[in-house]
């Protein structure tokens, strides 16, 4: 399955040197904040949106994202929007990778709140396949234009995201106060990293809510960050080129101000894997980022005109991480969909020693059919708990089989 810790929506949206117009977002005349309910898939906050005043869409809040991206440019031309320039973007080699084109004066709605003269990124086709590894419709990502406007917080326990007007927030007392910086229109963060008992760093952190992942670190950057002994070699993304590989381990410590998070799980891309192609983030120094496995245990408020970020931890903080303890990762089809493929099966993970391969659908799982589940209910099954036993039925080649394993740790 594409787990909630590893779908780094490895997205690398591109950075483009488009400015969006003047206008920007506002709040209906007289008020100060708005509350939007939001909705939690794989750790990622999706927010209502409506373009133009009549396409009802949902976009990924992401800021790790410069400009304003909309994943299918069927919904463009429904818009009959015009396009001021188109981008090919090619991977190594030269090889194509998306066709892009830029819109400008686009109005961005969501309940509360309205925008106007947005510039948008414009993907030729969802290259990333985002509705198929979230099991939902998502059709764009919205960042820094709304980060920049407002003081922005999100409660992921309760689904809410707030926001209000720089001038009228006060902190409360009751969250930590950390420093960020702005670079290139994202944040980041410094934070003690304990790898193990006897190496810990100071390292300079994307906080990305467009990553699924709870920690990157990324070896590279520093020669301090070594994988931990005991990793497993896994898929931990999806970019535009194909699969993100890396190495998956547990290191003791992460320290956000007073919070200790521990024996968190961490993704060590493999080298030339990871690609910032459309974040545009290589410029800027880092040793990694925090993703959303780690976020969504806080309610979170960014301040980026001061450069702050507030954090209080919530009811899920020291949930125990936990890594694709099945070895599956899955892609949901069909129109509504409910139709599970499974496209990786990891080497030696409880799924591939139960016979279990890539290019089954899963028909039934314990004591509920597949397609009575969205993806979300599916991947909590099959990462709730080691020795948790799974059965599943698959159908291959035409032929319905049963399959039985028991959930595990690896790391």
């Amino acid at each position: 399955m594409i787990q909630k810790f590893i779908f780094a929506v490895a997205i690398g949206l591109l950075s483009t040197t488009v400015k969006a117009q003047t206008l920007g977002f506002s709040l209906a005349e007289g008020q100060s904040k708005v509350q939007i309910p939001i909705e939690i898939f794989n750790n990622l906050v999706v927010v209502p949106v409506v373009l133009n005043g009549k396409l009802p869409l949902k976009f990924i809040l992401d800021t790790g994202v410069r400009t304003t991206i909309l994943t299918e440019k069927a919904f463009s031309d429904f818009l009959h929007l015009t396009y001021t320039r188109k981008y090919t973007i090619s991977g190594p080699g030269g090889e194509k990778l998306i066709d892009a084109y830029i819109t400008n004066n686009v109005s961005i709605d969501m309940p509360g709140v309205h925008g106007e003269g947005h510039a948008m990124l414009v993907l030729d086709k969802d290259y990333l396949e985002l509705r198929n590894y979230l099991g939902t419709d998502v059709h764009g990502i919205l960042g820094y234009e709304l980060f920049s406007r407002f003081i922005v917080g999100i409660d992921y326990e309760n689904k809410v995201l707030t926001l209000m007007l720089p001038g009228r927030f006060k902190r409360k007392m009751s969250f930590q106060e950390l420093p960020i910086t702005i670079q290139d229109t994202k944040p980041y963060v410094l934070a003690d990293v304990e790898l193990n008992d006897s190496t810990r760093m100071l390292t300079k952190l994307l906080i990305d809510t467009g990553a699924s992942h709870g920690l990157l670190l990324d070896p590279e950057s520093d020669d301090k960050l070594i994988v931990p002994q005991k990793h497993i070699n896994s898929i931990i993304g999806r970019g535009l080129g194909g699969v993100i590989t890396g190495k998956i381990g547990r290191i003791k410590r992460v320290h956000l101000g007073k919070y200790k998070i521990d024996h968190v799980i961490a993704n060590f891309p493999d080298p030339n894997s990871y690609s910032d192609t459309l974040r545009n983030t290589k410029s800027v120094f880092r040793n990694g980022a925090i993703g959303g496995e780690i976020l969504s245990r806080f309610n979170v408020i960014f301040d980026f005109p001061d450069e702050k970020v507030y954090l209080k931890k919530n009811i899920t903080f020291r949930k125990e991480f936990h890594y694709n303890l099945s070895g599956l990762t899955i892609k949901a089809q069909g129109e509504a969909l409910r139709n599970y493929e499974i496209t990786d099966v990891r080497q030696n993970s409880a799924a591939q020693k139960a016979d279990i391969k890539a290019g089954d659908w899963i028909v039934h799982i314990n004591d509920e059919f597949a397609k009575e589940i969205d993806l979300n209910r599916l991947n909590d099954i099959l990462n709730s708990q080691p020795g948790k036993k799974i059965m599943l039925e698959i159908e291959r080649g035409g032929k319905r089989l049963k399959r039985e394993f028991r959930l595990e740790n690896q790391i």
